[in-house]
């Protein structure tokens, strides 16, 4: 019952910036609370909590950081998670949850008719901006997965490219790639700045607008579909994968990320408890299995489809070809 205690604190710590002070050095609750701008008192109880959390350790009056919060929650850590906690403890979600009797019964999202899947909705422009490195590791492992299968990878689609990480890191990987992103135009600005830092401009271009309305142009050696399928119900899926089809080159790959639970709909835990997330914020989203993926997918044409499990994330991936 108390784990949105976890949740909040988690996400006051990162806001207060309170691991990387730790990190650099400030320790106790009063050096604390001038280096965060809270009181002393705050900063104590937080610390404290975090510390029972196990985020945090505590000897004689002083804090220090956990093997995980060192990596994960320190700001200078090459592998900081800390901005994903602006999308995945934003208000936007943790209402959703907070009606989740309503959403049961009723058996999609209560935030409005469509949820996050709003045109031009605003969350996805935090997404955006603050997922990247929840997502980083996907996409290392997605570029090394295309290099072992052979075949070109020169035109590349990005559907809802997001942040555009999966685009960049193929650009990176494969220095022919040109990469064509998609998405909503706020959102697009996210992922054009990512491919500016990345060095990639020149090879990178923009497609604004919704994938079900604007044409996709083509053909491309690989389209990329990551965590965008689940926002659909079935039919839905397999009208945007004929589409994604009609789009590819002879041999072009459509490359699906996805949460994927086994048959039992009840493990692993990852892809498993993510259908309660679309629940709360699609009207009709869900996380399928590798048969009703196979089955959406073939219905639109893809006569083969080959599911691999990733190095670096909870997620799996489909490789689809004709």
């Amino acid at each position: 019952m108390n784990a949105h205690h976890h949740t909040a604190a988690l996400k006051a710590g990162v806001e207060l910036d309170v691991f990387t002070a730790i990190a650099e050095g400030v320790t106790t609750s009063e050096a604390l609370a001038s280096r965060c701008n809270a009181s002393e008192r705050g900063m104590r109880i937080l610390c404290d909590f975090l510390a029972v959390m196990g985020l945090l350790t505590k000897e004689n009056g002083a804090y220090g950081l956990s093997p995980d919060a060192a990596l994960f929650l320190d700001r200078n850590s090459p592998a900081c998670m800390g901005s994903v906690t602006r999308f995945l403890a934003s208000d936007l979600l943790v209402q959703g949850f907070q009606r989740l009797t309503d959403a049961v019964r009723k058996g999609g999202t209560v935030m409005s008719e469509s949820g996050t899947m709003e045109p031009e909705h605003p969350a996805w422009v935090e997404f955006a901006k603050s997922m990247v490195p929840l997502m980083a590791p996907a996409a290392q492992d997605i570029a090394a997965i295309l290099a072992e299968g052979g075949g070109g990878v020169r035109k590349v689609l990005d559907i809802a490219a997001g942040h555009g990480i999966f685009g960049v890191t193929l650009a990176r990987a494969f220095p022919e790639a040109e990469i064509t992103a998609l998405d909503w135009p706020a959102v697009l600005e996210v992922a054009k700045e990512n491919a500016e830092n990345a060095g990639i401009t020149g090879r990178y271009r923009t497609i604004p607008g919704s994938v079900f309305d604007v044409e996709l142009g083509g053909p491309y050696d690989v389209i990329l579909v990551t965590n965008f399928f689940h926002h659909f119900d079935e039919p839905t899926c397999t009208a945007l994968a004929k589409k994604i089809l009609n789009s590819l080159s002879d041999k072009g790959r459509m490359v699906t990320l996805e949460f994927v639970p086994n048959p039992d709909r009840i493990s692993p835990p990852v892809p498993a408890s993510f259908p309660i997330i679309m629940l709360t914020s699609t009207a009709h989203g869900d996380a399928y299995t590798f048969a009703q993926f196979d089955q959406i997918f073939r219905a639109a044409g893809f006569t083969h489809n080959k599911l691999h499990q990733l190095t670096h994330s909870p997620e799996q991936l489909i490789v689809s070809h004709r």
